[in-house]
Parts: C-alpha cells; sequence; structure tokens
C-alpha cells in the first residue's frame, strides 16, 4: 500500500528537481520581503525605543527568520493549482479507475516538492542566518526541538489541506478566474495576516488572540514558530497542539467529504 505513494514521492522528487533554478530565485526573490521588514521594525524600534509588546528589536527579527524558515518547510507551492487543473482539464477521471487515492497522491507530491524546495533554498537561508547570526537564540530546552518538529508537521498538513480542500471547489465552479479570486483572497488575507506571517500575533489585543486561538491560521506558521522560541509553554502549549491536532482531524473530514460529494457532481454532469 505505502509502496505506491513512495513512489509518487520518488516521481515527485524527480520531477520537482527539474525546476531547482526556479526554486532557487523564488527562495531568493522571497528574502527581499525579509529586507523589507527588518527596515521597517528597524525604523519603529528606532522611532519608539521601547518594546513592542514582549518583543525587543533583536526578538523581532528572531521571529521573521524563523517565519521564513517554517514557511518554507510547510506552505504550498502551487499545489491547489495543479489540483484545479486536474479536475477542469479532466485528469481527475484517471484516477478514479486506479486503486490510488488522490489525497494521499497529492499528499506524497507536496512532500516531496517541500523537501526539494527546503534542500534548494539552504543556502540562502543560511546567508540570511550568518548575516542575522547576532539576533539567534537557540531553545534552552531539548524537549522544544521534537515538540517543534511535531507542530511544524501539523502545520504542514493543515495548510496542505487546507489549500487541497478550496482546491475541490473546481468541481462545482465553472469559471477558472472565480477559483483563481478565491484561492487569492484566502491567501493573502487569511494566510498572510492570520497566521502571523506579516506580524507577530500575540502583540494583539487579548480578545483577538482569544478568537484566533480557535482558528486553524494559526497553527500553520505562528505556533511552531512560538514553540521553538518557547513563549509557550505548560498547560498552554499541550492545549495549542491539542488545537492544531484537531484541526488536521477537522481539515481532514473536510477535505474527503468535499473530495466524495465532488466526484459525484463531477460524475453526474458526465466527467
Amino acid at each position: 500500500m505505502l509502496h505506491k505513494y513512495r513512489k509518487v514521492f520518488d516521481i515527485g522528487l524527480q520531477n520537482t528537481f527539474v525546476y531547482r533554478w526556479n526554486f532557487l530565485l523564488r527562495s531568493l526573490f522571497g528574502l527581499v520581503p525579509l529586507v523589507g521588514t527588518v527596515l521597517i521594525w528597524r525604523a519603529i524600534f528606532a522611532g519608539s525605543k521601547t518594546a513592542v509588546g514582549s518583543y525587543d528589536y533583536a526578538g523581532m527579527i528572531w521571529y521573521f527568520l524563523l517565519i521564513i524558515l517554517v514557511d518554507n518547510l510547510v506552505t504550498p507551492t502551487e499545489d491547489e493549482w495543479q489540483i484545479a487543473s486536474d479536475i477542469r482539464e479532466g485528469q481527475i477521471s484517471s484516477f478514479l479507475i486506479k486503486p490510488l487515492n488522490y489525497l494521499g497522491y497529492r499528499f506524497s507530491l507536496f512532500i516531496s516538492y517541500r523537501i526539494v524546495y527546503t534542500l534548494v533554498t539552504v543556502v540562502p537561508l543560511a546567508l540570511a542566518l550568518f548575516w542575522f547570526r547576532e539576533y539567534i537564540v537557540l531553545p534552552k530546552s531539548l524537549w522544544t526541538w521534537p515538540l517543534f518538529f511535531l507542530s511544524t508537521a501539523m502545520a504542514a498538513s493543515i495548510s496542505f489541506l487546507i489549500a487541497y480542500s478550496l482546491a475541490l471547489f473546481s468541481f462545482w465552479i465553472l469559471e477558472i478566474s472565480t477559483i483563481v479570486f478565491i484561492l487569492y483572497s484566502f491567501e493573502y488575507f487569511f494566510e498572510y495576516f492570520l497566521s502571523g506571517q506579516t506580524f507577530p500575533l500575540d502583540i494583539m489585543p487579548g480578545w483577538f488572540q482569544a478568537i484566533l486561538r480557535w482558528l486553524p491560521f494559526p497553527y500553520e506558521l505562528f505556533f511552531p514558530v512560538q514553540v521553538f522560541l518557547e513563549r509557550v509553554q505548560g498547560a498552554a502549549l499541550w492545549q495549542g497542539l491539542g488545537i492544531q491536532a484537531l484541526w488536521v482531524l477537522v481539515m481532514l473530514t473536510a477535505a474527503q467529504t468535499m473530495w466524495r460529494r465532488g466526484i459525484r457532481h463531477y460524475q453526474a454532469v458526465g466527467g
């Protein structure tokens, strides 16, 4: 059973290596927002001379470096567009007659993409970490590392399942421009604003943080970074991991439900 998906994973690695230079250029351009972020926060801290929330300048820079690292590990790269294309162009039909679960197939490809993308971006990230090495603070507890990797794995699952579920709207939406609008709107508002990619979410008012605690978006980037920074500990840490695991199950159930209903609709209209 697992052999099939391991083979898909291997094929994904081989296909992705063809675009390694594309990934490298994308990673280099991905550092541009970091430079802009550093300049913005430098100006903010220079003007106020005080901490922002519980972050000083060094803490803020280290936070955004970790956000970029986790983002490379967990964020889908065009997976949703490929899924939508499979549906819109009828390629999904071939999966209906194969002993291959489409979700497992896409997740295997997603993992292979993330591994190759991470490997290709090692050099730019290493340069960034070296440049800002004075701001790096590693965890004090050894237990933080496995908990961070666990949280990051669940963050990747949530990110993939959200992208996968959104792409499945292609079963019902005829216009591809509408799908593009939905995906871009979702990505740029929820994924960037509410995942902690724009600013640390714990500098927001308490009532806002209380609402976010029960949404999936902070668990895609912000929470794994908080685990690594050891800013969340004790009961709050285990509660966060529990909520993160719950969102993995919720999104998995939603994805499977949308797939079953989408396939019925697809077959009903002659797909």
